[in-house]
């Protein structure tokens, strides 16, 4: 009688995870694919919530870590990365990542990495040297690493130049420090603040959002099935409210999706037209204003193009390079370049100039990014009214801002710095998105 083959074992806890980790990484990093849509990619997904929790950590890390990773590794070879199997690189920066940074045991860190270089027909041959890597770095790698500047080393120069420039060095060391950090969540509310803050765990800021440490998915908070929030960063739920009270007013919100601040206007009373390019963000802030039980009317155009109105008011939010919000996105830093943003530039002055053809006499317009550059804020509407004899600079007060003077510049417009409201004793309760605003007024 035949014997019957053994089964195969089972994986070791962990393998799975952390093969998912791998491939993210390798998406946003070798194909310059957004982080955002790899989380949502099929892979995660067939995890358990646990699961899927630590595949965000460990990516999240390397991301913002990733100049200090490749220097700690790289000092450990004695040749370069192999070219010909790049998930090496990739397993090790998970890896060093997991040793230096969270709370894995060293050893499962090493060895699930090198189960994971064995699986794969590339990076098997290098899996002594991943090994021989790897438990070299957890013997000797923190105390490298606290000798390390690792603000520039996970800072790309072109980035940390340019901030030290415009803000100044102290600034833009605070700035790339506050991009370590993991953020908390920001909430904007219908109603009620401090009984949201209550239910949640959280708290209310000064402006209204309130801000809380989630742990688990966020349609599972309280308060969500039933539209009673959503999430929007509280210097993004700044714009909007500049525009004042819009109560029966015609609005439109021009490059609308995801749709936070289209939420923010149709609460707020207004008559929103929501246009954006993109049918599947459309969708979405078709889902999000259901679930909101608010209203608006969407269309899917060109916003530099479209023919509408007039308004009474108009907010544009412009597509930016959205270096304001690396604490959120790490993978920002390794996406974008310098050359992104004469494209970006170009695409956000004819939003400008269409917007304001679109506003009846008198009609305000906001303006605003994500970005911490100059060439896609404030230099944006200074030639919007050097070429614009029919509009003015309508200047932001501190009132408008709960009091926060230190978010305006010299001219009135709204700066918010990631570095902002570092005060908390709690570095992830710290901070805000890097955001810019202006207020514009027809004659």
């Amino acid at each position: 009688m035949p014997i019957a083959p053994r089964p195969d074992k089972p994986p070791p806890q962990g393998l799975a995870a952390r093969r998912v980790a791998v491939d993210i990484v390798s998406a946003v990093l070798r194909q310059k694919r957004a982080l955002d849509e790899q989380l949502e990619a099929g892979g995660l997904h067939t995890l358990p919530e646990r699961d899927r929790a630590l595949v965000r950590n460990i990516v999240a890390t390397v991301l913002r870590r990733l100049g200090t990773l490749r220097h700690l590794l790289n000092t450990r070879l004695e040749k370069r990365m192999p070219q010909t199997a790049p998930m090496v690189e990739d397993i090790m920066l998970i890896g060093a990542a997991q040793i230096l940074f969270l709370d894995v045991p060293d050893h499962a860190s090493v060895d699930l990495s090198v189960r994971l270089a064995q699986a794969d027909p590339l990076a098997s041959h290098y899996s002594g040297l991943i090994n021989g890597v790897l438990r070299k770095l957890a013997r000797e790698g923190k105390a490298q690493l606290a000798g390390l500047d690792t603000v520039w080393l996970d800072t790309p120069d072109w980035l940390m130049q340019r901030w030290a420039a415009h803000y100044g060095a102290a600034a833009a060391r605070a700035i790339a420090i506050a991009h370590t950090q993991e953020p908390a969540l920001d909430l904007t509310v219908k109603s009620d603040p401090k009984g949201w803050a209550d239910k949640l765990k959280g708290r209310v800021l000064d402006t209204g959002s309130v801000r809380l440490v989630a742990s688990g998915p966020i349609p599972q908070l309280p308060g969500y099935d039933e539209g009673a929030w959503w999430v929007q960063d509280a210097a993004a739920a700044l714009p909007a409210k500049l525009l004042g009270d819009l109560r029966g007013k015609s609005v439109a919100d021009l490059c609308a999706a995801p749709g936070g601040k289209t939420a923010q206007l149709a609460h707020a009373g207004a008559q929103v037209t929501a246009v954006d390019r993109s049918a599947p963000r459309l969708e979405r802030v078709r889902q999000n204003l259901a679930r909101l039980q608010l209203t608006a009317e969407i269309i899917k155009a060109d916003a530099a193009e479209w023919q509408g109105g007039p308004f009474d008011a108009i907010l544009v939010d412009a597509p930016c390079s959205s270096t304001g919000t690396i604490r959120r996105h790490p993978d920002i830093p390794w996406l974008k370049s310098e050359i992104d943003l004469k494209k970006l530039t170009a695409l956000q002055a004819r939003l400008l100039d269409r917007a304001v053809n679109l506003l009846k006499p008198g009609g305000s317009l906001v303006y605003c990014t994500c970005s911490l550059e100059a060439e896609e804020g404030e230099a944006q509407i200074a030639a919007l009214l050097g070429r614009n004899p029919d509009v003015s600079r309508s200047p932001i007060r501190a009132d408008e801002l709960a009091g926060h003077g230190e978010l305006l510049t010299p001219d009135g417009e709204l700066r918010t710095l990631p570095c902002h409201w570092s005060y908390d004793e709690e570095p992830r309760m710290a901070g805000l998105d890097g955001f810019y605003a202006a207020r514009i007024v027809t004659k």
